[in-house]
């Protein structure tokens, strides 16, 4: 870019900004330019290719991401758009010099180029980038309307919803309230004698002991635990090549334990990334450790170790940056950064940081065993309760004897009959011992932890990330340089003071983690995150529409890392408690819901979809929390093409099968069919939040799944049973299960006609009305078959409402 302006290009300027004037004053927003929010986005998306972070890119050696780069060239003039390059660029009238250049297509628009001249015009107020600068504790807003707020929380919200001269949603009914809080902290609806209860009582303690009781719930981690397996990418398989099972389930069966007994966030991330290094480690702790080893993994036997050692590292820089920075630093892998400050050195110092995990047997050509279900893939441990310990003890004691015993009789070299018979016996007994063994150990799990070596591998920069290439700088575990140093006591830094660092709020980066948090459990509650980039606080990112409101949610979480108390700040406020139906104006000013001036209605998710239909026909299993993972039904042939080894898949036969979505098997190649339907991820990566499609494949899986098939059986013999004898009291019972409330006149009719209709298909044929009644495990009890195959289509359909399967 040339750092002078020709003249006649600052005539031609003034000319443009004649002709355009009246167009800027017509549409400019009376709202003073913000840079994070409204300038930023535009330059790292438009400008930042050729003028960011990545040298290797930048042209003319401008940096936009830079204050100083930018302000000390003419690009930038504050108050002066006729002499500032930047705006001359973008209105040149030739090809060969017009920014941004043609071949990035990547143009402005109208309003971009409306919003850099104002920001310009009015100074050019620069702000460094908000998801580096730690939470500042800003003021309580006044409102107008002081008689809404219940908490400080819904100072913030109501202030910008006043600012944009419109008024909140009203209070949701208590219904609505009471099957929010149910589905958002248990993931389970309530059962309709707790509808009655809560409905009809006036107490004005009712809503918050509600919060209490449900967080106090041994659901609650469960509920929390699918979101946080999601970030984590937690799966029952290996991912790679032959996807084969792997020993992992008792790290999410920890996530749930720990998320119930309320562990404290920062401890959280101490013993998942670092379990194993703590002093006088215990077995739980270790257990957490497993979350360094949910990375996929290759079996295969061509393997190549540096290879995989290069994707292995990768693999997790990018996971531990994605769940506790929010941040992109995977993309730093081959170059440094384009839109970011990290640079590759930051990349690869990151990873050095796991280079200590002992987990590389399975890539050894003596501990690849590709074929074998479940893979090895060492170091393990078995957990099991005190009595079968004493027992596999015992069992490995009389063992280690036998097979001395045996040792001794194979070198006596008599050949008597006697010493023969001898040596047969014992053999026996070693095979019998062996086999109790088996059996022992079979009632307990084994799983993946975290071994550290004694010396850390050698991490080097790879050259464009090319595995073969080691001509790269060798380089230890540090942050982005950046944002500073980490404090350790050793030469060297270790996963544990990466997750202190993490977590620290005052050397550390524990408030910008605390913000990352927040901002995800105001999602979970709300529908959208007050920055909608769940997974990108970075500069392809959203600002926060709130940013004041979230700084000060991040400072107040950080203080003692309560998920609880943050949970329960946010369910007690008013905001939270809106009616998730909004004025036609609302919607149009505020489409996406970044004000919240109103609840978010949304689809459950995949696994809640389905606890959902078995907890509405009661055979949803909720006896002991965690446990082996669970096999439902699924289509026969759907792993016909899951080889090395190839596998055939079968369904639990018992009351497994009624278990929480949260305990199904998670295969990654061939996630199970009504999973997918409902958009839940092969979790292959982190994922911060799932899409919510609609298509008709997931109103196929509800009508046609065989677990919701049989739900709607289950629901329907528990109608006839309990619904009373009339169709109107049967259907009201049902929709009070269903929905929790009464159906009204067109809902009955229409149903009415369906069971009618469905009973006289179903007397004209009992077969097909016996061969739908006989799916799942439970037999069908009821005498009359087309009475019950009738209701069974009725069930179907209610199980099916847009209503039963969305929380509002």
């Amino acid at each position: 870019m040339r750092k002078l302006i020709d003249p006649n290009r600052k005539t031609l300027l003034r000319i443009l900004l004649c002709v355009f004037a009246p167009f800027l004053m017509q549409t400019a927003s009376a709202q003073t330019i913000s840079f994070n929010r409204d300038v930023r986005p535009i330059l790292s998306d438009k400008c930042f290719q050729c003028h960011g972070p990545d040298e290797e890119t930048r042209e003319a050696d401008l940096r936009f991401d830079q204050k100083e780069s930018a302000f000390e060239s003419s690009a930038i003039v504050p108050g002066d758009v006729d002499a500032s390059e930047m705006i001359v660029r973008i209105h040149e009238e030739d090809p060969d010099l017009r920014m941004p250049p043609e071949e990035t297509a990547k143009p402005l628009t109208e309003d971009e180029i409306e919003i850099l001249t104002r920001w310009i015009r009015e100074g050019a107020n620069w702000s460094e980038f908000w998801a580096y600068v730690p939470p500042r504790n800003h003021p309580t807003p006044r409102v107008e309307n002081e008689s809404w707020p219940r908490n400080w929380i819904d100072h913030f919200t109501l202030a910008a919803i006043e600012a944009a001269n419109l008024k909140p949603a009203k209070q949701a009914d208590k219904v609505t309230l009471l099957r929010r809080l149910h589905f958002d902290l248990t993931g389970l609806p309530p059962r309709a004698g707790q509808v009655k209860a809560f409905a009809g009582s006036d107490k004005d303690s009712a809503y918050e002991e509600l919060v209490d009781r449900l967080l106090e719930s041994k659901h609650f981690g469960e509920r929390l635990a699918i979101y946080w397996l999601d970030l984590v990418r937690y799966a029952d398989t290996v991912g790679y090549h032959g996807d084969q099972d792997h020993n992992i389930s008792p790290y999410r069966d920890w996530v749930i334990k720990s998320l119930n007994d309320n562990m404290p966030f920062d401890q959280f991330t101490r013993e998942q990334l670092a379990g194993d290094l703590l002093e006088d480690s215990t077995v739980q702790q270790k257990v957490a450790s497993g979350y360094n080893r949910l990375l996929q993994t290759t079996h295969e036997g061509g393997l190549q170790l540096k290879e995989y050692r290069a994707i292995y590292a990768a693999d997790r820089v990018r996971n531990v940056s994605a769940v506790w920075m929010g941040a992109t630093v995977g993309c730093a892998q081959c170059h440094d950064h384009k839109y970011d400050p990290y640079t590759a050195k930051d990349f690869y110092s990151m990873a050095a940081f796991f280079a200590d995990i002992d987990d590389e047997f399975h890539l050894q050509k003596s501990g690849n065993a590709p074929n074998s279900v479940p893979t090895r893939r060492e170091p393990e441990m078995l957990l099991i309760d005190d009595a079968g310990q004493r027992e596999l003890d015992t069992v490995i004691t009389d063992l280690k004897a036998a097979n001395v015993q045996l040792g001794k009789l194979k070198k006596d070299k008599a050949e008597s009959p006697e010493h023969k018979k001898e040596v047969v016996q014992q053999q026996a007994k070693v095979n019998q011992l062996k086999r109790q063994k088996k059996a022992s150990e079979a009632k307990g799990r084994w799983t993946l932890y975290t071994k550290a070596l004694a010396k850390p591998r050698v991490t080097r920069i790879l050259p464009r990330g090319n595995w073969l290439d080691e001509s790269g700088e060798v380089v230890g575990p540090a942050i982005p340089e950046f944002m500073g140093e980490i404090n350790c006591d050793s030469e060297r830094a270790t996963r544990l003071d990466l997750a202190n660092w993490l977590t620290d709020c005052e050397n550390g980066s524990g408030k910008l983690t605390a913000r990352v948090f927040t901002n995800r459990v105001w999602y979970l509650l709300m529908g959208a995150g007050i920055s909608r980039s769940l997974d990108d606080f970075g500069g392809q990112g959203e600002a926060p529409s709130n940013p004041e409101l979230l700084d000060r949610l991040a400072l107040e979480f950080s203080k003692d890392w309560d998920i609880k108390k943050l949970i329960r700040t946010i369910v007690l406020s008013e905001t939270y408690r809106q009616s998730s139906m909004a004025s036609s104006e609302l919607r149009a000013k505020d489409p996406f819901n970044q004000l919240f001036a109103r609840q978010s209605k949304h689809r459950l998710p995949a696994e809640m979809i389905r606890d959902n239909a078995l907890a509405i026909s009661g055979l949803l299993n909720l006896g002991i929390v965690g446990g082996k993972s669970v096999k439902p039904y699924q289509p026969a042939g759907y792993y016909q093409h899951l080889n090395f080894p190839a596998r055939k898949y079968k369904h639990d036969e018992s009351l497994l099968q009624y278990r929480r979505g949260v305990y199904m098997h998670w295969q990654r190649q061939f996630l199970h069919p009504a999973l997918r339907a409902f958009d839940a991820p092969t979790r292959e990566e982190c994922t911060a939040a799932r899409p919510r499609s609609n298509t008709p494949l997931a109103a196929l899986a509800l009508l046609n799944d065989p677990s919701y098939v049989e739900a709607a059986r289950a629901f329907a013999e528990r109608i006839l049973e309990n619904g009373g004898e009339s169709f109107e009291d049967r259907l009201g019972f049902a929709f009070m299960l269903a929905v929790s409330r009464a159906p009204d006149e067109n809902e009955t009719a229409v149903l009415k006609d369906l069971f009618e209709n469905s009973k006289d298909a179903f007397s004209a044929s009992e077969e097909s009305a016996k061969k739908l009644l006989g799916v799942g495990l439970k037999p069908f009890e009821h005498a009359d078959a087309v009475t019950l195959a009738a209701w069974t289509q009725v069930a179907r359909a209610i199980l099916n409402f847009d209503e039963t399967i969305t929380r509002n």
